[in-house]
This record gives structure tokens, C-alpha cells and sequence, in this order.
């Protein structure tokens, strides 16, 4: 199988890796982290570069690209730390408002491609615990329209987003996956409190009260999973732009840092540890690529794809995370180093969208019953 990007592909990756190094410097990182994790003014950035469009349709004023670009842009925006709610905003938006009305579409999609308007899945509530048909927000009809109660928690970039897509139960009871809609919330309808994240970002608490709705599909829980396995695919790419990055700084750490006289490099049991460690990253890499192919097959095969990439990627992201921050030794505990926010967007990756036992469980639920040695 040929495994090569296209080169298109290398071009939009050049694109991203171009702006990463003049534009969003660990210095600049860094400032907007201290001053409280804001992206609205980075995620711009990236529009201008066309990438909020990257998956709207051309007809909306996006690009009309793939998995596979998704992948490449998400892999080195890992690289490069950037700090803006990139998978949720530019890809699963764009993938759940594909179920709303002609009009809702024409009305939200165009600004989004733009950047004029951010717009992030608002999903995980309380007790939740990433199960997607665990739904307590609730929705009932007003005149013609809809309006929700109920509480979503930590939304990424949820205090700067200008709308937040919503799902409610109309009927039902958990874990009914019918019954479960999509809406779309403006801003100005809920109470959002903001609040930075360990990784240098933001997110947010939604609290919805009576909040006016606009609805994208009366029965979307397909919808959502969709969504939702593209964010993880998206995830699982800039997994493996941080620890590629991280890597190539432990490497360059060790070839430079002395002990007792002698460069770390140098010591055969670090060399064993680093090599580990590369391999880490490679089945990460691997499992990376086959989430994003995955991505346009049937539900059962693409679920039970996407968990098992991401319990690899789960495993990968700690121990080179792990391992690279011990082999830095104190300096890569410190907030002034780079490796160590390296390490806390990581951390904080492993429990986005499902953690890693979370994903095991899936990938179990789904198993045959062979497991495929005795077919």
C-alpha cells in the first residue's frame, strides 16, 4: 500500500509548520498560557490560513478536504503546541452541522469557514463519563421552537466560542440513544464561566436555562459519535506531533547536557530508554494513520478502529511523556521549560474524548468471539 502524501498534503503541512515557527514561538505560547490561556485572537491565525474551512464544503466557502488532510494539519499544530480548540471547531462542528437544515447550514457554515465565527461541541456533562447516550440536558418545544435545560462542562474554548451545538434529550432515558437531539445555542443564551486549563488553554462550564435553540437534527446521536470519532482521529494526529516534537527535543537534550563529564547521550541504558521511546511514538504514529483511514467506514467497524487507535495513542502518550520528562530530570518539571507543557497537553489529551481504559472498554464490547487468531 502506498502510504505517501500527495503533494498537496506536503504543501498544507509546509503551510502549517511555516506559521508554527514565525508565528507561534514557545515564547508567545507561553505568554498567552500565563495570561490565562486565551485562543480566540490564534484561532484567527489559523483561519487566515484557510483552515477553519479545511472540511466545510465548497459550497459553504470551505476547502472540502478529507480525513487525511484533517490528519496532516492536526499533526503539526501538535508540533507546534498551539493552544486553539482546532479539532472541535474546524472539524467535528462542521461534521454535525452536515445534519442541520439547508438554511441553518447557509446561515453558520460560511462564517465558520471564515473564522468570523467559532462555534465547539458543548458535550460532556457530569457523571457522563464519556458515554455519548449518557444525556441529562433536556429539551422541550416553545411555540415553534426549542429551548434547553441543563449543564455542560468543560467546553473547550467554551467562554470564547460565539455559539455552542448542543445535545439534548427530547425523549427517553439514558443510555436510549434515541431521543437524543442536536441543537444550536448562541452565546448570549447560556451562562458560560471560563476557566484556564492545565495545558495553556481555555474551556468552559455551559449552563443552559431556558436557553433558546435552533435544531440541527431531531434524532442525533449517529451524528454525534461521527463527530466525535473525527475528534478523536484529530487527536490522536497531534498526539503524535507533541511526542514527535518532544522526542527531538529529549534527543537534542541529551546530546548536549553533561553528566559527570560525559553527554547523557552517551550512556547505553539512556540509549536503550530513548530507543523504547521511539518506538512508542512509531506505533503511535501507525495507529494515528489508521484511525483517519477508518474514518469513512461503516459505524461498526470505525468505532472499534478509532478505540483501539486511541488506547495505542492512550499508551504511547504517557510513557514517552513519562519518559522524556525523566530523562530532562528537574528541568523538565519547570513551567520556564518547554518539554514540561509538552508534557501537560499530553496528559491532557489521554483524558479528551474518552481516556485510554474508557477506549479499552469499547474496543472489548466490540470484540468477536474469537479474537481473530482462531478464525
Amino acid at each position: 500500500m502506498d502510504f505517501d502524501f500527495s503533494d498537496d498534503q506536503e504543501s498544507l503541512r509546509d503551510a502549517v509548520r511555516r506559521w508554527v515557527d514565525k508565528g507561534f514561538d514557545f515564547t508567545r505560547r507561553h505568554q498567552l498560557a500565563k495570561a490565562g490561556g486565551a485562543t480566540r485572537a490564534v484561532y484567527t491565525e489559523l483561519a487566515e490560513l484557510g483552515l477553519a474551512g479545511l472540511v466545510v464544503p465548497e459550497a459553504h466557502g470551505g476547502l472540502g478536504q478529507g480525513p487525511i488532510d484533517a490528519m496532516v494539519v492536526s499533526e503539526e499544530l501538535g508540533r507546534g503546541l498551539v493552544n486553539a480548540p482546532y479539532a472541535q471547531a474546524a472539524l467535528m462542528t462542521p461534521s454535525l452541522l452536515a445534519h442541520a437544515p439547508a438554511a441553518l447550514q447557509a446561515a453558520w457554515l460560511p462564517r465558520i469557514a471564515s473564522g468570523e465565527a467559532l462555534v465547539v461541541p458543548a458535550l460532556q456533562e457530569r457523571a457522563a463519563r464519556y458515554h455519548l447516550d449518557r444525556v441529562s440536558t433536556r429539551a422541550r418545544a416553545q411555540g415553534a421552537g426549542w429551548v434547553l435545560d441543563g449543564t455542560k462542562c468543560v467546553v473547550p474554548g467554551g467562554d470564547e466560542a460565539d455559539a455552542f451545538i448542543v445535545p439534548a434529550r427530547t425523549a427517553g432515558a439514558d443510555p436510549d440513544t434515541a431521543g437524543i437531539a442536536l441543537f444550536l445555542v448562541e452565546r448570549s443564551a447560556a451562562k458560560v464561566t471560563g476557566y484556564p486549563t492545565q495545558d495553556g488553554a481555555r474551556a468552559a462550564d455551559v449552563v443552559l436555562q431556558g436557553a433558546p435553540a435552533l435544531l440541527i437534527a431531531a434524532e442525533g446521536h449517529a451524528a454525534l459519535v461521527a463527530a466525535v470519532d473525527i475528534g478523536i482521529a484529530a487527536q490522536c494526529a497531534e498526539a503524535v506531533g507533541l511526542m514527535d516534537r518532544l522526542v527531538a527535543i529529549t534527543v537534542e537534550y541529551m546530546n548536549t547536557r553533561k553528566q559527570f563529564g560525559t553527554l547523557l547521550a552517551s550512556f547505553q541504558a539512556l540509549r536503550h530508554r530513548i530507543a523504547d521511546v521511539k518506538m512508542q511514538l512509531e506505533l503511535g504514529r501507525s495507529m494515528s494513520y489508521f484511525a483517519s483511514l477508518k474514518l469513512s467506514e461503516p459505524e461498526p467497524q470505525r468505532r472499534r478502529a478509532i478505540s483501539q487507535a486511541r488506547v495505542q495513542l492512550g499508551q504511547s502518550m504517557r510513557f514517552v511523556g513519562q519518559q522524556c520528562i525523566q530523562l530532562h530530570g528537574g528541568i523538565g518539571c519547570t513551567d520556564e521549560y518547554i518539554a514540561s507543557h509538552y508534557f501537560k497537553r499530553l496528559t491532557m489529551l489521554e483524558m479528551s474524548l474518552g481516556d485510554t481504559l474508557h477506549h479499552l472498554g469499547e474496543v472489548s464490547a466490540r470484540m468477536q468471539d474469537t479474537a481473530g487468531v482462531f478464525a
